[in-house]
């Protein structure tokens, strides 16, 4: 069997080693026989998986007790509506940073349940760079400070995390989850799709700082959408594929060296691509090189015209998912924690010979 070389924006490339572990115990999981995906989630088995996947991460975080983690479904898009619904009154404000799409679906939702103040935004340089601590325009008093960490779109990420004197961040971190180790005492909430990062599709992971939690609104909110309902209980069946993945998943980045070498495995990986677009005109990026993301690279040909080209070539060469996203077109390389660097050097040496 033939691998590709996954650049994928999401659902994206698994650690090999993980989805070997999976096959082999995928008929027969702990001796139960049966799979994984047959067994009651309330079963010793699974229950089993579940602590295991809320440790590694606590510890792989560096959380501590004053956290909760929740694995939850429906995706970020879920959690642009959930996070308002519970933190924000008709009366009360929450900064928005607006980044790119997601942000901007984001601030959609939120609008539905309180005040948005937009505190910047870069749709105007359609979206090639992120702000800086000074370009904030924040509100004295805000319940919370969103931000999109990275832009799986127009390439941009957050090189640290945004300064909001005190007030709590609330993170879309779907789309670099995992990929570097964070400040955990500036965020409320961060919340995450496993797709990119961290498993297969469908588990969104939420992690919630307990103080943040209590500020949350007491009544009013549908019951499986009060993150209340969800701690310490399974309130209804968890993504059971999903969590055992990402259990898998998070074993392999301690096993590999934890966030710290996951950030520097990363930055390797991105710096190769980007010498490479930077080498001369032929190929251009779109994002400010003080933005450029370590996870979704973009780009551009000078001649439009080689577009196709350059697509059907790259996939004789077993290159995937290399086309943009469709809102924005020109190419997209997702090189998120478990794109080899064997991949990223056999796309630059494409890219050599496409110009060549």
């Amino acid at each position: 069997m033939s691998r590709a070389h996954n650049f994928s924006a999401g659902p994206a490339a698994l650690p090999l080693e993980t989805l070997q572990e999976a096959q082999q115990e995928f008929l027969d999981f702990a001796g139960s026989g049966s799979s994984v995906i047959e067994l009651s989630h309330r079963g010793a088995e699974y229950v089993e998986v579940d602590r295991q996947a809320r440790e590694r991460l606590t510890r792989i975080l560096g959380l501590g007790d004053d956290f909760e983690v929740l694995f939850l479904q429906g995706g970020a898009s879920h959690q642009f509506m959930m996070v308002p619904f519970n933190f924000l009154g008709t009366s009360q404000t929450a900064d928005y940073i607006n980044t790119g799409t997601w942000s901007k679906k984001a601030i959609k939702e939120a609008k539905l349940f309180g005040r948005v103040n937009v505190a910047y935004s870069s749709e105007e340089l359609n979206f090639s760079r992120v702000p800086a601590d000074s370009e904030l325009t924040l509100t004295e008093g805000a319940e919370y400070v969103h931000f999109t960490s990275n832009n799986t779109i127009f390439g941009t990420q957050f090189r640290k995390e945004p300064e909001t004197a005190g007030v709590p961040l609330v993170c879309d971190a779907s789309s670099d989850f995992l990929s570097r180790p964070l400040d955990v005492n500036r965020y409320g909430i961060i919340y995450a799709g496993a797709q990119k990062n961290a498993g297969p599709a469908g588990l969104t992971i939420v992690i919630i700082r307990k103080d943040f939690l209590q500020k949350g609104k007491k009544d009013g909110i549908p019951t499986i959408l009060n993150y209340n309902t969800h701690l310490g209980t399974m309130f209804n069946t968890p993504p059971v594929f999903g969590v055992y993945m990402f259990n898998k998943v998070l074993a392999w980045i301690e096993k590999n060296g934890g966030l710290a070498q996951m950030e520097s495995r990363n930055a390797h990986k991105a710096q190769l691509l980007y010498n490479e677009i930077d080498a001369d005109d032929f190929y251009s990026g779109t994002t400010e090189p003080a933005s450029r993301s370590h996870m979704n690279v973009t780009f551009r040909l000078k001649d439009e015209e080689l577009n196709k080209a350059f697509l059907q070539e790259a996939e004789k060469r077993n290159l995937k998912g290399l086309k943009g996203h469709r809102s924005v077109g020109g190419f997209r390389a997702s090189i998120y924690n478990a794109c080899e660097t064997e991949s990223v050097e056999a796309l630059v040496a494409f890219m050599k010979e496409f110009r060549r």
